[in-house]
């Protein structure tokens, strides 16, 4: 049987995230497994007996899953690492809101020990896959987790763009860009230019247009089969490409982005079955004061307890008459009780 492997990622700037990287590596070696680094970390961490692996895709084939140890921007570089191959990402937030992470720092020591029993879940995140062409000439092609955005590269001048749904203009914007998310992505700058926040279980993309002078500049939730195109007017100002904050790419006036599902998911592994309302209410640290939730009922309700039936309605012109049945509701009574459609 060929030997247990993990791959740690950790946001080597931070001390917290070097010191709880060695920690993991401690733990998961007196447990048997191989642990990996990169080669740009590896010096940073300076743990002995550890395999050091080119910072590319290649670092996370055959691993079991990759650990990582640092805010939402430090998982988003690892997945660039891990999509091809499929490895599920595991995220230690070392950051502030840490909505991609699955753990915090207090639960570190007992996420190794989950790791090393295999006791966690793996769950796909949808992705987005992104082509820019000028004049019908490929400039480029990536991909995101998060969202792709187009902005102005000229914080003086207003960028000119008109989007596209699915082979038809929809409409031109005077603004500073476009957001073009996935659910996963929603919580992050889609939500930040007043997008709305979307469950991750939804499939679906969004479009969000960044501070627009236009009256129809709402976000708009589209098909996940849909394609999206936002074209750079031929005479605005330059843009600029940004996906998941990591990949970049200059957009000259004309060019036109192209956004539609990826083909590829991102895989996370899930240590807690935590509903993402219970997450959205711990991470942005929302008011539910006051909640009770639904009263639970008895198996079998004494008859003090069932609930009251209607009898009867009053009637329009006064006075109380019975409740109509099925067949009054129904027309059956010869048409003058029946149900009119408006």
């Amino acid at each position: 049987m060929s030997k247990r492997s993990v791959l740690v990622v950790a946001h080597t700037g931070r001390p917290e995230a070097v010191r709880s990287a060695q920690l993991v590596i401690e733990r998961l070696s007196a447990a048997g497994i191989c642990v990996r680094v990169l080669d740009r970390e590896a010096e940073d961490i300076g743990c002995a007996g550890v395999d050091v692996m080119p910072s590319t895709a290649a670092a996370a084939e055959g691993a079991e899953v990759v650990m990582v140890l640092g805010g939402d921007g430090t998982l988003l570089r690892a997945a660039d690492l891990t999509r091809a191959s499929g490895t599920p990402l595991l995220g230690v937030n070392l950051g502030h809101v840490g909505f991609l992470a699955e753990a915090e720092r207090e639960d570190l020591a007992a996420t190794v020990d989950r790791v090393v029993t295999r006791r966690y879940d793996v769950e796909e995140r949808m992705t987005i896959d992104v082509t820019v062409r000028r004049n019908g000439t490929l400039m480029g092609a990536t991909w995101a987790l998060n969202e792709a955005s187009i902005e102005k590269a000229e914080r003086e001048r207003m960028l000119e763009v008109v989007a596209e749904i699915d082979g038809r203009p929809l409409s031109n914007w005077g603004c500073d860009g476009v957001v073009c998310a996935t659910p996963t992505g929603s919580t992050a700058y889609a939500f930040s230019a007043g997008g709305p926040v979307v469950w991750p279980e939804v499939e679906a993309m969004l479009v969000v247009p960044i501070s627009a002078h236009s009256l129809f500049a709402r976000p708009l939730v589209v098909s996940p089969r849909s394609q999206v195109a936002v074209e750079v007017l031929a005479d605005t100002p330059r843009a600029v490409l940004w996906c998941d904050g990591q990949r970049t790419l200059d957009l000259p006036p004309g060019a036109r982005v192209e956004v539609r599902r990826g083909t590829e998911p991102v895989r996370l592994a899930r240590l807690h079955l935590t509903p993402f309302t219970d997450r959205l209410v711990t991470k942005f640290g929302l008011p539910v004061t006051g909640w009770r939730g639904r009263v639970r009922q008895p198996a079998t309700p004494s008859p003090a307890e069932e609930a009251p039936q209607v009898t009867g309605v009053e009637t329009i012109g006064g006075g109380t008459g019975t409740a109509r049945g099925a067949s009054d509701l129904a027309g059956t009574d010869g048409g003058a009780s029946g149900v009119q459609s408006g």
